[in-house]
């Protein structure tokens, strides 16, 4: 038996990654899978991505991470695509779509935010069972490994962790966000015990950590370091509602 983390949506927050990997590392946990959007919003995207590539075993590919690679009018992208450099914005591009593995008996399927694309979002306290379901389904991007429905689908991008039975057989597992959570002001990841790669039926489980963390450090750091949109990432990270909210002024 073991454990494996999942992270994701770290979103360039040194402050809480750094503070999430401790907690990893105290609980004796030595495999570490990232689900996508490493950068952009926070300050420091690149000592996120150098971070992540020392210690994850697979990282994938966000949304984010997506369309950083291009060049983009917006200053905010500028900025950190400026931060990022050639380098690490090339890596970036190497980051695959999913990551299909078995634990416990078990078959996971890991993806950043849907099985259509790093950029369709399915919100499963919104979106009907019909959406929930595609989750599970194949498309272009993926290869599974083997011809048979996921048990459990693990994804981030909406930065808000649940644990969703489908039916007797289907879990929906969102991961929640390590740097920009909007369900809580907690850096959230999960954690998943079992048998890693046995297709050997044996004990199972899912645990979502949320941990505090130095929020006004990190603003501190941001403010420092003139990351653009400062106010709307200072309000994401202490009130944990989303600067594209309705009722929030742009």
């Amino acid at each position: 038996m073991m454990s494996i983390a999942l992270i994701s949506d770290i979103h360039g927050n040194m402050t809480a990654l750094e503070t999430v990997l401790e907690h990893i590392k105290a609980r004796g946990i030595e495999t570490v899978l990232c689900l996508g959007d490493l950068v952009g919003k926070g300050p420091n995207s690149a000592l996120v991505v150098d971070r992540i590539q020392e210690v994850c075993e697979v990282v994938l590919l966000g949304n984010w991470d997506d369309f950083i690679q291009n060049e983009h009018p917006d200053e905010g992208i500028t900025w950190h695509r400026n931060q990022l450099g050639d380098e690490r914005l090339s890596y970036l591009g190497t980051l695959p779509f999913h990551y299909d593995f078995y634990m416990s008996g078990k078959y996971i399927r890991l993806y950043h935010a849907s099985a259509k694309s790093v950029h369709h979002r399915v919100v499963p306290m919104i979106h009907s069972d019909d959406e929930k379901r595609a989750m599970f389904e194949y498309s272009e991007w993926i290869s599974p490994l083997e011809n048979r429905t996921p048990d459990i689908i693990g994804f981030g991008d909406i930065h808000a962790a649940l644990i969703e039975p489908m039916d007797t057989e289907q879990t929906l597992l969102n991961v929640g966000s390590v740097g920009n959570p909007l369900d809580t002001t907690q850096a959230t990841f999960a954690i998943l015990h079992g048998k890693y790669h046995s297709k050997e039926v044996a004990p199972f489980s899912i645990e979502i950590v949320r941990l505090p963390y130095d929020v006004e450090k990190e603003l501190t750091i941001a403010a420092n370091m003139g990351l653009p949109y400062f106010d709307k990432y200072a309000a994401e990270l202490r009130e944990a509602v989303y600067r594209g909210a309705p009722n929030r002024e742009k």
